[in-house]
Formats: structure tokens, C-alpha cells, sequence
């Protein structure tokens, strides 16, 4: 290209200064043109390595919302978010308490839980809950130690959870007697379309709940979920937990595992569950401890479950 120009000057020197100027001002054109090609193939190669960037290894998410029915998800809500929690049982369908005369249990409640869920960080939150049965007032933490990628370099996710709660009222010797824990480790994956978790757990009732002779103040679990996406917002849940404790499989009190099915949707923000299960109770240190309807004998109810994200990022940071 350089050669090129000098054999043009040499010949053009020798021009007139009329066509000189026009020669000129075609040179300067030229030196202008050849800058801002540079230019642009540096600018389209800066584009081109931000476009081959390797975008395969993202986080899976496997789960809609952080609970289901009855169990925990691994999820967890972004930082600076908050989600707002309503869960509501209602009482028997059928069987001795329910029917026609309360309309098939709308006209009962078994259990209202109301919570907030706050992002900590990405992969830590916190949650500050309470609902009706025992008066329970929950303070929970969630860490999502693992999480499943798209490239399956990570095949699964793993979240940590815990639960402190304190019965609010009724008559107890100390305060200490009021307290119930729980812990667990959620483990997931999905499948394309499908997604399913197991997480064994413990629960500790400082007093044994219910509180009988022979009952255990603490006991292991065993929880398995399941989701089934059948459109781009709507997905087919089923929740099951089994406590591992001889008082329970052996009493004549009749406890029953908690079992729950149901459908959820998304909407914009909220995700809304609607489902049908035999607890009564909403907090694993209750339904765990103390589930006693039997789906064989009416004892089942219809329940909802609505989460609502608030973002306080000033962006869009949760999906």
C-alpha cells in the first residue's frame, strides 16, 4: 500500500497545481479511510472475543420458588431481594369434619403461615416466619453450598437449611421448653423437563411434640420432591416427607406421612402453587412431629402457595 502511494506523489508531482489539489485532498481521504478501518477492525475484534465467550456454564435452576408444598427448594433469592411468602391450609374435604356443611374445608382454616425471605447474599438467606399452629414465630437460614450448571461440570445442587422456632404461647415450665429445631441438606438435579430433590433431615422438640409418654424430643427424616414442567408457566409438584421414628411407627395415635400434590404457575413476579395434601401443618417441626389425617378417610385439604419477589437493586437482578 505504501509502495503503492510513493510511485503515485512521484508521478503526480509533476502534475499541474489544479490537479495537484484534487490529488491532495483524494490523499488525505485516503490516509482518513485507512485510519478508521483500523479502528473498526479493532472495535469488531473486541466484539467478536466478548461474543465467543464461553456462555455454557451457567447455573441450572431446577426449582420455581424456594418451597413447595412442604419442602424447602435448593433455590435461593438473589441479594438485595425479598420475597414475600403466604401459605394457607384449609380444613378436611370430606370425612367427619368436612363436607358440604363447612364447603368441602374453605370455610375451616388448618394453618396460615406469613413470611419474608431475604437475600443476604446470592447464595445465603434469610427468612422470619410465623403461622397458627402452635403460634410458631420461625427464624430460618438457607446457604446454596452447590449449584447445578448447564455444562453438568457441577450435576447437582446442594443447599444447607435451618430452622430455630419458638412456640409463642401456651403454658410452658421454662422458655427453653417453647424451642423446636430443625436442619436439613437439600440435594437436587434436573432433568430437562424434570426436576427432583431428596433431603434427609433432623428435627429436636425440646418438649416432645405432641407432648405423651414414649414420644422422641428428636428424630431423623427423610424428604422427596418432584416437578414436572408441562408449559413454559406451569408445572405438575408432588411433596412427600417420612420422620424416622419408632413413637411414630408404632403408637396407636395413628400419625400419618405428610404427602402433597398439586399445580404451579408463574405469573410476572409471583409464583402461585395450588395444591391438595394431608398436613395440616405448614413448618416441618410441626407436620414432621405431629401429621395425623389420613387421605383414606377424607382428611385431606386444599392449600395455596403465593411468593411475590421484591427487587431493591434498582435493576433486574431475579428470574
Amino acid at each position: 500500500m505504501l509502495r503503492l502511494l510513493t510511485t503515485l506523489i512521484k508521478s503526480k508531482l509533476k502534475q499541474t497545481p489544479h490537479t495537484m489539489k484534487k490529488f491532495s485532498i483524494l490523499l488525505a481521504m485516503c490516509f482518513a479511510s485507512t485510519g478508521i478501518m483500523a479502528q473498526t477492525a479493532g472495535s469488531t475484534d473486541d466484539l467478536l472475543k466478548s461474543l465467543n465467550t464461553d456462555s455454557t456454564k451457567q447455573p441450572v435452576i431446577s426449582f420455581r420458588s424456594t418451597r413447595l408444598i412442604l419442602s424447602e427448594t435448593p433455590e435461593t433469592i438473589k441479594k438485595k431481594t425479598l420475597n414475600f411468602m403466604v401459605i394457607h391450609r384449609f380444613g378436611d374435604f370430606s370425612g367427619d369434619n368436612g363436607g358440604g356443611q363447612i364447603f368441602y374445608g374453605l370455610d375451616a382454616v388448618a394453618d396460615v403461615y406469613i413470611g419474608f425471605e431475604y437475600g443476604i447474599t446470592d447464595k445465603l438467606n434469610v427468612d422470619l416466619g410465623r403461622s397458627t399452629i402452635g403460634r410458631l414465630v420461625n427464624v430460618d437460614l438457607k446457604y446454596s453450598l452447590l449449584q447445578q450448571t448447564t455444562d453438568n461440570s457441577m450435576p447437582v445442587s446442594l443447599s444447607l437449611f435451618g430452622q430455630s422456632a419458638v412456640h409463642t404461647y401456651g403454658v410452658y415450665s421454662s422458655f427453653g421448653d417453647r424451642l423446636a429445631y430443625f436442619g436439613e441438606a437439600i440435594l437436587s438435579r434436573q432433568f430437562s423437563r424434570f426436576s427432583v430433590q431428596v433431603a434427609p433431615g433432623f428435627v429436636q422438640d425440646n418438649i416432645p411434640n405432641p407432648n405423651v409418654a414414649g414420644n422422641e424430643n428428636n428424630f431423623f427424616s427423610l424428604s422427596a420432591a418432584a416437578r414436572l414442567k408441562v408449559s413454559k408457566h406451569m408445572a405438575l409438584v408432588v411433596d412427600y416427607a417420612h420422620p424416622f421414628s419408632s413413637f411414630r411407627q408404632n403408637s396407636n395415635i395413628g400419625f400419618s406421612d405428610p404427602f402433597g400434590f398439586g399445580l404451579e404457575v408463574e405469573t410476572g413476579g409471583h409464583v402461585f402453587t395450588i395444591n391438595i395434601t394431608n398436613s395440616r401443618a405448614v413448618e416441618e417441626v410441626n407436620y414432621l412431629s405431629s401429621t395425623l389425617s389420613k387421605y383414606s378417610e377424607g382428611q385431606y385439604r386444599i392449600g395455596f402457595t403465593i411468593s411475590r419477589i421484591f427487587d431493591f437493586n434498582h435493576k433486574s437482578t431475579y428470574k
